[in-house]
C-alpha cells in the first residue's frame, strides 16, 4: 500500500450532546453533501433505514442512486463496492453483522486488499466498509463477532474501532475521505451512548492516533469500543486508590504505538481490554509493540481482558459470562496495581 496523508483534525469550536447513531448519521449526510462521488450501499440502508437504524432517512434526503439497497449478496455488493471505487466513485458499504464479511472474503482478502498494490500505487481504491460488531443483544452466534483484528492482520487494509460519539463521527469522516480501504467497526452496543460531537463538516480525526481519553499514574488501561466508556467509569469509581489512565486507540490499523508506549513508560503497568477473542488478536499486537518498546518500564505483568476463545451464547446468562466488562478490567487492575 502506498503510504496516504490522512486528513488533519479540525479544531472545531462548536459541539452538540448526540448518541454515537447519530453521529455516525451526520458524518454520512455531510460526506453525502460534500462529494457527490459518495453513495451508500447495503442490505436495508435505503428504504429501511438500517437494520439499527443508522443510515435512518438518508434516502429521504438523497434518493435510491445515492443510497441503493443491495439484494442480499454480501460478495455481490462488496465486489461492485470495490470494482466502483477502482474507477472514481467513493462507496460507503455497510455489511449489516461483521460475521457475515466471511461471504465476501474473498473480495476483501483478495481485491480489495491487493488491488492498489498489484497496480503498483497507481489505483486508489477508496471504499468504505462500515460494518457492526459485539454482542450483548442476544443475537447469537451468527450475529456478535468481533473480528476487526482479523481484518486489521491483512496488508492493504485499515480498521477503525470507535468508542465514543465524537470519534464515531470523526473516524467515519476520515475513512469516506481516505484513498485506501478501510473498515469502520460500529460496537451495537454503543449505538444510544451519548457525548459532545463537533457540529463542523469539516471535523475529522486522523487514522492511526490515539486518544488518551483520562489521564493517570499508576496503570494504563487500552480499551476499545464498547470497553472504553466502561473503563472510563471504573476509572472513576477507582479514583483515590488507584489512578487510572484510559487510552482509546480508534484506529487498530494504523496502530498509534507510541502514545501507548508514552503511557506505560509513564505508569510501568498496562491492561488490554478488546471484545475480540483473546487469542492471536488485538491483545496481543498491542502487548508485543510495549514489550519491545517499553519492556525496561514495566512493573508488572501486562494483562489482557477480552473474550474467551469461544462463539457467542444466545443464553443472556451464558452471553453475559463471556462477554467483557468492566468489572473484568477492575479486576485485571487489581492483579497488578
Amino acid at each position: 500500500m502506498v503510504a496516504q496523508k490522512e486528513p488533519e483534525l479540525a479544531r472545531a469550536k462548536e459541539t452538540e450532546t448526540m448518541t454515537v447513531r447519530e453521529a455516525i448519521r451526520l458524518a454520512l449526510r455531510e460526506e453525502l453533501e460534500r462529494d457527490e462521488d459518495v453513495y451508500l450501499m447495503g442490505e436495508d440502508v435505503g428504504r429501511f433505514g438500517g437494520v439499527l437504524e443508522v443510515t435512518g432517512d438518508l434516502y429521504e434526503e438523497f434518493g435510491g442512486e445515492r443510497v441503493r439497497d443491495t439484494p442480499i449478496s454480501e460478495a455481490g455488493f462488496v465486489g461492485a463496492a470495490t470494482g466502483s471505487a477502482a474507477t472514481g466513485a467513493r462507496p460507503i458499504v455497510e455489511i449489516m453483522f461483521s460475521d457475515f464479511a466471511g461471504v465476501s472474503m474473498e473480495q476483501i482478502m483478495n481485491q480489495m486488499a491487493k488491488m492498489r498494490y498489484m497496480f503498483g500505487g497507481k489505483a486508489e481504491l477508496p471504499v468504505t466498509v462500515r460494518t457492526t460488531e459485539g454482542g450483548g443483544m442476544g443475537a447469537a452466534s451468527q450475529h456478535s463477532g468481533t473480528i476487526h483484528s482479523w481484518i486489521a492482520h491483512f496488508p492493504g487494509l485499515k480498521a477503525v474501532a470507535p468508542g465514543t460519539a465524537e470519534s464515531a463521527k470523526g473516524l467515519t469522516k476520515a475513512a469516506v475521505r481516505s484513498d485506501d480501504p478501510v473498515f469502520v467497526f460500529e460496537n451495537k452496543m454503543i449505538y444510544e451512548q451519548r457525548g459532545e460531537v463537533p457540529t463542523d463538516e469539516d471535523f475529522v480525526l486522523p487514522l492511526g492516533e490515539a486518544a488518551v481519553e483520562r489521564e493517570g499514574e499508576d496503570v494504563t488501561v487500552v480499551a476499545t469500543q464498547r470497553l472504553v466508556g466502561e473503563s472510563l467509569e471504573l476509572a472513576d469509581d477507582l479514583a483515590g486508590d488507584v489512578s487510572v489512565e484510559v487510552i482509546d486507540p480508534r484506529s487498530l490499523y494504523p496502530l498509534d504505538t507510541e502514545t501507548i508506549v508514552e503511557s506505560v513508560r509513564k505508569t510501568g503497568r498496562l491492561v488490554v481490554a478488546d471484545e475480540s477473542p483473546l487469542s492471536y488478536g488485538t491483545h496481543a499486537e498491542i502487548v508485543a509493540r510495549v514489550q519491545e518498546e517499553a519492556f525496561f518500564s514495566l512493573d508488572a505483568p501486562v494483562l489482557r481482558v477480552g473474550t474467551p476463545d469461544t462463539h457467542i451464547p444466545f443464553s443472556p446468562p451464558l452471553e453475559q459470562e463471556v462477554l467483557p466488562s468492566g468489572e473484568d478490567v477492575r479486576s485485571a487492575i487489581e492483579r497488578i496495581a
